[in-house]
């Protein structure tokens, strides 16, 4: 499904846009399974498809994009891609608000925000604790906001356990789902 349709701004590799195409992939499952309305649904497909469409640009690229000097350069992507989307028309908030935060999370998330987040972190291609997401995959349309409160839960854990950063945005999504 490497065929999802990028911008022509959109700076990936071949391994990044078949990541891309497994997260539309589970937002397109979930949203059928979920019988979201067209609207939704095709938010849902968008923001996968833009998620990391600069994940791959370079520091100086995404810095000049965002204008952000100090933040690490690993959150800057969705930042500059939103920004681009916004610049070229896209007027969708809760699009533009799951590009711009899906690396850290947002407190203020609707369910495009939140499924976007889920997609990301339990995308198949991922080779860790891969019995466990896929069984929280399959959660996702019975069980969405159990799912998600347990997927941001895994996050946070992994982020300690690795001895990272919790951003601020992290911290507000933590506290606003438990």
């Amino acid at each position: 499904m490497s065929d999802v349709a990028l911008p022509d701004w959109a700076v990936v590799s071949p391994k990044r846009h078949a990541h891309i195409a497994r997260v539309v992939a589970l937002l397109e499952r979930w949203s059928r399974e979920m019988s979201l309305p067209a609207d939704e649904h095709q938010a849902w497909l968008d923001a996968g498809r833009w998620h990391d469409a600069l994940r791959d640009a370079t520091e100086e690229v995404l810095r000049r994009a965002t204008g952000d000097a100090a933040s690490p350069v690993g959150l800057l992507h969705g930042p500059a891609a939103a920004d681009q989307l916004a610049r070229e028309g896209e007027s969708r908030a809760a699009v533009l608000s799951a590009v711009r935060w899906h690396t850290v999370g947002h407190a203020e998330w609707t369910r495009t925000g939140r499924a976007l987040y889920m997609a990301d972190f339990l995308e198949p291609g991922r080779a860790f604790m891969q019995a466990d997401r896929a069984y929280l995959a399959d959660r996702v349309a019975s069980a969405f906001d159990d799912t998600f409160r347990q997927v941001v839960r895994l996050r946070l854990e992994w982020t300690l356990r690795e001895g990272k950063t919790l951003h601020a945005p992290t911290v507000a999504l933590w506290n606003s789902v438990c």
